[in-house]
């Protein structure tokens, strides 16, 4: 078998343990040792691709394949580049600290939670766009149920929302897949093979690039929060239970940037090149709007929610720039924001498990009665708005720098615009912090409140060491990025010449 078959084999078998043991203990014994070794399988796969990378300058490595759908060339192929073993990394890190968050729910919830892995997992191994599109909805799919059996608040419109905006970007996002596997020829639905043939006799026309590039872009962008797509995000988040929060705005809304640069920009440059300034009209807006959205908001769980959709724009805003600084940062943004987003959540949850309210007018003085969660919930909020030492300053900062690369005045009026986000998150994460954990306390309640447990510091703690150790020793990821970032940039960039329609560039 091949290893990154690992990556889907093991969150199979997690399936089958929780359906078999009886009794917590027996549940949380077969998580923690399922999401164990998903971490450590992802940590000596970063270490084997590293060591093959220096030896081997192959765009995909590890790779396997075999015949699934025969006459629709539909195979189950699998291989990694940088970009892909840097999302499993983190995909893994939530599962892993996720399960210690969710330390007390019951089986059938850690079942669904684990078939969201296993669609997550499986997405960034797959080079056959028909396999990745699979995994993609075996990844949605659950969100249904974890959102309108085990959410809050209005849990059952949450949930429809969610899954009604998203089957409508998987609907995009067929047709794309089929248009794209049709214009080049019908012979392939492999990524790589697609995109070695764009200058050959299979090569998607021009014509056909134009239909099917914002048809795939927007399929996508639905579940990275492109605006207007993201009305779903912060009721989804809001109703959501804690670790369902942390996995699906820490990994599976990254899906959506990974997708749109992966296939919609790399399989079809001449639409990404005529067609991309629309879409960064729209992550533009997304990335300013999320952030003045979240200044007025005063549910926990919607700050953060909006606060996603403005760093997930950034994500998208990043690889439409079209350059390897900007592409690599947005890659680096996904890491980051994973991490933060995963952290905030985290610990609202524990917060909200506590006080029973995420009204931030019924707060304050937490500082004094939970000293854990809220120096931790402080250091949350410094790695979101961009503090040096964590890891939203280099991922911001990259982006921003290989943005203004781009000397037109288009893309650097959007630049600047870009950055004025980062002081709007400021504005909110420093309201928020002196409103909830400083001052007296009102609430008589709160007084004998609890800090956090054993399970929740360590699950925490391993959010912070990840984001400090991005934000003080990123070039390492950086470079293991970059070899990934390069070959999808640089056949991109082949197209910009023979640009047919392009006001800006």
């Amino acid at each position: 078998m091949n290893f990154l078959s690992i990556f889907v084999a093991v969150p199979l078998l997690m399936l089958l343990g929780l359906w078999l043991v009886k009794g917590q203990n027996g549940i949380r014994a077969v998580m923690v040792a399922g999401s164990t070794i998903l971490l450590i399988a992802a940590a000596v796969l970063t270490v084997m691709f590293l060591q093959e990378r220096a030896v081997n300058d192959a765009e995909m490595l590890f790779t396997a394949s075999f015949d699934w759908i025969k006459p629709l060339h539909i195979k189950y192929s699998v291989g990694v580049d940088g970009i892909s073993v840097a999302m499993l990394l983190l995909s893994a890190v939530i599962v892993f600290t996720g399960t210690f968050v969710s330390w007390d729910m019951n089986k059938e919830y850690f079942l669904w939670f684990t078939l969201l892995s296993a669609g997550v997992f499986g997405f960034f191994i797959s080079i056959d766009m028909f396999t990745m599109f699979m995994f993609y909805e075996v990844a949605l799919i659950p969100m249904y149920l974890l959102i309108g059996v085990w959410g809050t608040g209005k849990k059952e419109y949450a949930a429809m929302k969610l899954t009604l905006m998203l089957m409508g970007g998987s609907a995009f996002l067929m047709c794309g897949i089929f248009g794209i596997f049709y214009g080049a020829g019908g012979e392939t639905m492999n990524i790589v093979d697609i995109a070695n043939q764009t200058n050959g006799a299979h090569a998607i026309p021009v014509e056909v690039q134009h239909i099917w590039f914002p048809l795939t872009f927007a399929g996508f962008g639905v579940l990275g929060a492109l605006f207007p797509f993201h009305t779903w995000s912060p009721d989804g988040h809001a109703s959501a239970p804690t670790a369902v929060s942390m996995l699906h705005a820490g990994v599976l809304m990254k899906l959506g940037g990974y997708g749109c640069f992966r296939i919609a920009m790399y399989l079809m440059p001449q639409g990404a090149q005529d067609l991309g300034w629309i879409f960064l009209i729209l992550t533009g807006i997304s990335v300013v709007y999320g952030a003045f959205s979240a200044c007025v908001q005063t549910d926990l769980k919607y700050i953060n929610a909006y606060s996603s959709v403005s760093h997930c724009g950034l994500v998208l805003f990043g690889i439409l720039m079209v350059n390897q600084v900007a592409a690599t940062g947005a890659v680096i943004q996904m890491l980051s924001h994973g991490l933060t987003t995963a952290l905030f959540f985290a610990l609202i949850g524990m917060i909200y498990g506590r006080t029973h309210t995420r009204d931030i007018r019924e707060m304050s003085g937490l500082m004094r009665i939970m000293p854990f969660l809220a120096v931790c919930y402080v250091i949350a909020g410094l790695a979101n708005l961009g503090l040096p030492g964590f890891s939203g300053f280099v991922a911001e900062m990259t982006i921003f720098v290989g943005a203004f690369e781009h000397a037109d005045t288009f893309h650097r009026f959007l630049t600047i615009a870009g950055c004025t986000s980062i002081v709007i998150t400021a504005v909110y994460i420093l309201r928020l912090v002196g409103k909830v954990l400083y001052g007296t306390a009102t609430n008589e309640h709160h007084l004998h409140l609890t800090d956090a447990r054993w399970e929740e510091r360590f699950a925490v703690i391993c959010l912070i060491f990840c984001i400090a150790a991005l934000g003080t020793a990123p070039l390492w990821v950086s470079n293991m990025i970059g070899t990934g970032v390069a070959p999808i940039v640089d056949h991109i960039s082949s197209f910009a010449t023979n640009a047919s329609f392009n006001p800006f560039f």
